[in-house]
């Protein structure tokens, strides 16, 4: 059992636990022993073991396995990936088949065979360990699976302030120094942080990402530091927090500006000690991470203020980054408009294909309050209710004032069908059957989306 591991054996023989210690400690990393089964739930609740050894008879009977049943059941509602190998002196093969049916993984006799009982535990810590690889694994395909599901990842721009950027990025992207990144609402941080994670040497690892402005104070230590099942009443399963899902990755905490004092000062002390705790559970959980932390909240103002700790701004600011806004990169626009002109015209299955001379000088000079989220909407917007193959200057209504869009900046379905029907409605004048027509609906249909909408 040369794999070492973490083994737990109750059993209300003293001797039974002593000779089993002393069998097992040479290979293992650590034996703990307990004759009292009645602690088991805070023996889980505290630590993490890679085999149990579980007795099936204790002071209610000696040989019906009863109580090793119902401890096993508590055991694997607790730890449904638990590996659990049950002890008895009075076993027959129909009491073996129903332990391996209630999710035993193996059945060991008193008095056991030395040999036989570490060749036991050796599978089943290699089967711990598969389970924990699995698990790891899921969470990971989880976790690219989402990454991949994002529509833009590629930092569009060729102007010299996004190049400055650029250079910066790929001077601390090797490092393991902590960034903040500041910028406007809209301007790409989150992406400026995954691409210091894929030029990092953790590139292989997982990116998290979490928004802190999402997230409550009640549920902030669940969402960052896990909890253990039962710990308060939605926690219907043991579940790690961003943290650990991040160990050995990126860990991205967007809009950190928004995190109360309170919550600033439980922040610092994970990453003061590079640990978490679950909630609902004293087991400290060692967290190697890289920070990129990101907000468009005036940081450094906010400390003289008091009301950003000043020792996590040190923490998080290594270098920090700050991502020019949209106005500022103008020579960037042609480049973004016709990215997202690409990406729309295949999702929505429409032959738009250029945006007109005019049309981009109109964008050119927009000043995007909303940065590149506002151009990519927009875009989008305007893609959806063109008539022709080319964007044209009238596609884009902007306000007098220049500084938000007539149209609502939002991808709510209701609202972008409700503002096709009423263009449809006004480009022929009236005309039900020809509005109809346009939008590839029937009268009836039409009618009662105009209904719907009380137009």
């Amino acid at each position: 059992m040369n794999e070492g591991g973490k083994i737990l054996m109750i059993d209300d023989d003293e001797d039974v636990l002593l000779a089993a210690k002393m069998l097992l400690k040479k290979n293992s990393h650590q034996v703990i022993i307990e004759k009292n089964p009645n602690k088991i739930p805070f023996l889980l609740n505290n630590d993490t073991y890679d085999v149990i050894l579980l007795d099936m008879n204790f002071s209610k009977d000696t040989t019906s396995g009863k109580e090793g049943f119902e401890w096993l059941k508590v055991i694997k509602e607790k730890e449904p990936d638990a590996v659990v190998i049950l002890i008895t002196a009075f076993g027959d093969v129909e009491m073996a088949v129903r332990a391996l049916k209630e999710g035993a993984t193996d059945f060991v006799l008193k008095p056991w065979q030395n040999e036989k009982l570490i060749a036991t535990i050796s599978t089943a810590i290699k089967l711990k360990k598969s389970y924990n690889e699995v698990d790891k694994l899921r969470k990971a395909k989880e976790m690219l699976e989402e990454q991949i599901s994002q529509p833009f990842r590629d930092i569009i721009g060729n102007s010299s302030a996004i190049n400055e950027v650029f250079s910066l990025v790929d001077k601390v992207a090797k490092t393991d120094a902590n960034i903040l990144i500041l910028g406007e609402n809209g301007t790409g941080k989150e992406l400026i942080a995954r691409a210091i994670h894929q030029k990092s040497l953790r590139k292989n690892n997982s990116f998290v990402a979490v928004d802190m402005g999402a997230v409550t104070e009640t549920l902030f230590e669940s969402e960052l530091f896990g909890h253990k099942k039962g710990a308060f009443t939605d926690a219907r399963e043991d579940r790690p927090g961003r943290f650990e899902l991040a160990n050995g990755g990126t860990l991205f905490l967007d809009e950190i500006g928004n995190l109360s004092m309170s919550l600033q000062s439980k922040l610092l002390s994970a990453l003061q000690s590079r640990q978490v705790t679950r909630v609902g559970s004293n087991q400290h959980v060692e967290v190697d991470i890289r920070l990129v932390c990101a907000t468009n909240m005036p940081l450094h103002q906010m400390v003289k203020e008091g009301k950003f700790r000043q020792d996590l701004l040190y923490r998080i600011n290594t270098v920090e980054i700050n991502i020019p806004p949209l106005c500022e990169r103008i020579d960037d626009i042609p480049m973004l408009a016709n990215h997202f002109l690409n990406y729309y015209s295949k999702k929505y299955r429409k032959d738009v294909l250029t945006i007109s001379p005019e049309a981009m000088n109109k964008l050119k000079k927009y000043p995007w309050p909303g940065n590149v989220r506002e151009l990519q909407h927009s875009i989008e917007r305007a893609l959806i209710m063109a008539d022709s193959q080319t964007l044209q200057e009238s596609d884009f209504l902007f306000s007098r004032k220049g500084n938000e869009s007539l149209a609502s900046d939002t991808l709510n379905l209701d609202e972008v069908e409700k503002a096709a029907v009423v263009k449809a409605i006004q480009l022929h004048n009236g005309n039900i059957s020809k509005a109809a027509d346009e939008l590839g609906l029937t009268r009836a249909s039409l009618y009662r989306r105009m209904e719907k909408y009380g137009i």
